[in-house]
C-alpha cells in the first residue's frame, strides 16, 4: 500500500468518527492539514533514504561496470598469451560481474520507480495540503465575517434603530416644548408692554378730555 493511500485511510477513519460526533468544520480542516503534514514529512524522509540508496546503488552499478571492463581486459590479455586456462578464470570473473550488474541495475529500475511513486504521491499530497489550507483559511473569513455580522445583529436587538429613533423624537418634543415655553413668556412680557403703553395713551386721552370740559365750564 503507498503511503498515499494510507494516508487517504487514516483521514477518511477520523473523518468517520468525526462526523458521527458531529464535530465543528475548523476542527475537521485542522485534523486533516495535521494528518496531511505529518504523512508528507513521512514521505519526504522515504523518499530521502531511496534517493541515498539509490546513490550506492549507482556507485556499485559503476563498480560492477568497471569490473566487467577490468575482467574483459584480462581475458584477452591472457588468451594473447596462449594461457586458456587464466583467460577462463578472467571470463569466469567478468560472468559474476556480470551477474552482479544484472542484478543491480534491475534493483535500481525497482527504485526509480519507486522514488517516481513516491514523488507523485508526494505532489498529490501537497496539492491537497494547500487546497486543504485555503479551505482553512477561507473558513476563517467566513466565520469572522459571521461572528462580526452576528455582533451587529446582536447590538441591533439590543439598542432597536427604531426605538431610537422614538427615544430621538421625545426627545426632540421636549425640545418644542421647552421653546414653546420661552416663545409664551416673550409673547407674555409683549403683551405687558403693549398694555402699559395703551393704558398710558388712555390716560392722555382722559386728562384732554377733562380739560376741555374744564374749559366750557369756566367760559360758560
Amino acid at each position: 500500500m503507498g503511503l498515499f493511500s494510507r494516508f487517504t485511510d487514516i483521514v477518511n477513519a477520523n473523518l468517520n468518527s468525526m462526523l458521527d460526533k458531529a464535530e465543528h468544520p475548523e476542527k475537521m480542516i485542522r485534523l486533516i492539514i495535521g494528518e496531511m503534514e505529518e504523512t508528507l514529512v513521512e514521505v519526504r524522509s522515504t523518499a530521502a533514504k531511496n534517493i541515498a540508496e539509490q546513490k550506492t546503488l549507482a556507485r556499485k552499478v559503476k563498480a560492477a561496470k568497471e569490473g566487467v571492463a577490468h575482467w574483459h581486459s584480462k581475458a584477452e590479455i591472457a588468451l594473447a598469451k596462449s594461457r586458456d586456462d587464466l583467460a577462463k578464470s578472467a571470463l569466469a570473473q567478468k560472468h559474476k560481474c556480470q551477474a552482479e550488474l544484472t542484478q543491480l541495475s534491475e534493483e535500481d529500475e525497482q527504485l526509480s520507480q519507486l522514488l517516481s511513486s513516491i514523488q507523485e504521491d508526494a505532489q498529490r499530497l501537497q496539492d491537497k495540503l494547500n487546497e486543504a489550507k485555503r479551505r482553512q483559511e477561507a473558513l476563517l473569513i467566513r466565520q469572522e465575517s459571521a461572528e462580526v455580522r452576528l455582533k451587529v445583529r446582536e447590538k441591533a436587538v439590543i439598542h432597536n434603530i427604531d426605538e431610537a429613533m422614538a427615544k430621538f423624537e421625545r426627545y426632540q418634543q421636549k425640545i418644542d416644548r421647552l421653546e414653546a415655553q420661552v416663545e409664551s413668556y416673550d409673547l407674555t412680557e409683549s403683551k405687558d408692554l403693549s398694555a402699559q403703553i395703551s393704558e398710558l395713551e388712555q390716560d392722555d386721552n382722559v386728562e384732554a378730555e377733562l380739560a376741555v370740559m374744564k374749559k366750557k365750564v369756566a367760559n360758560g
